[in-house]
């Protein structure tokens, strides 16, 4: 999974691939071009803006209960 951070701080939701974040970042108005793999731009996010990887974890929605019975 990877997420859009600013600092150190992740905002938004996790996506399953890096260039569903930039998609993602694209569409919110942060990003003024996408990266083409071989190809160097500008400065892309704004100053303190970067992607990164992260660990998935699993956490359960309110009111969610776990299954009485498991088939």
């Amino acid at each position: 999974m990877y997420a859009l951070f600013e600092g150190s701080k992740q905002i938004g939701d996790p996506f399953p691939s890096e260039k569903e974040v930039w998609e993602a970042a694209l569409i919110e108005g942060l990003v003024t071009d996408v990266p083409v793999a071989g190809e160097e731009g500008g400065r892309l996010l704004p100053a303190g803006y970067h992607v990164a990887r992260i660990e998935e974890t699993f956490e359960p929605k309110p009111g969610w209960k776990l299954p009485r019975e498991i088939s």
